[in-house]
């Protein structure tokens, strides 16, 4: 049972990396936790460290999340791997992939090394979806994209990409596995919930739009 155990440590120590934070604080020498949004993301640090510095957030963010799949991908296929493949649910190598994504996303929320204080799991769960199905991944950054040239609201096209994942696992991608689906849909409910204040604001319609600056 070692493998399974490390399987889930590794993926939540791997996307508990808090990038969105040492990156601010090595290059602007700020906290993003207590400057603009208080948000330990990429979008954050583009506003409180620069440009480049969010671009390198957000690359830095995304690549943790496709390597706790890839990693998982490499620990379920190893001989020592102590289920077979199987019916059981323990038993579904895709389980256990999905489960390492889903894992790095919400560690990315929850990271231990800032007393649970982490970002809204975007470009984690981006760098995911990428890993499990390149497909998916440019079909919702299409999704993203459309969204944010309509609106100019990163959020509002953040939820509704995040939102469009599960459904394109289970109708557009073929042959996608059961638990890509299972995992993705329970990926986009952490990442709607994070977004609760955004939400909130865009019901109001006081939400920030790309390029406002904040009053």
């Amino acid at each position: 049972m070692l493998l399974p155990i490390l399987l889930v440590l590794s993926a939540y120590l791997l996307g508990s990396i808090p990038f969105s934070f040492l990156v601010a604080k090595s290059i602007a020498g700020k906290d993003v936790r207590v400057h603009g949004s208080g948000n330990v993301g990429a979008t954050n640090v583009a506003r409180t460290a620069g440009r480049g510095a969010g671009v390198l957030a957000l690359l830095l963010d995304l690549a943790k999340g496709y390597g706790a799949v890839m990693l998982a991908r490499w620990l379920v296929r190893r001989p020592e791997w102590p289920f077979p493949p199987g019916l059981q649910l323990w038993e579904s190598r895709e389980m256990w992939i999905a489960l390492a994504g889903l894992i790095a996303v919400l560690a990315h929320m929850f990271p231990v090394w800032l007393r649970l204080h982490g970002g809204k799991g975007v470009a984690t769960a981006a760098g995911v979806v990428l890993a499990l199905d390149p497909r998916v991944f440019a079909a919702s950054v299409l999704v993203f994209v459309i969204v944010l040239l309509i609106s100019r609201t990163v959020s509002l096209g953040s939820i509704l990409a995040a939102a469009s994942i599960p459904l394109m696992f289970r109708y557009a991608a073929v042959h996608s596995p059961y638990w890509r689906t299972v995992l993705s849909i329970a990926i986009a409910v952490a990442i709607i919930l994070k977004h609760h204040e955004n939400i909130a604001r865009l019901v109001r319609g006081t939400e920030r739009k790309l390029g406002q600056k904040k009053e």
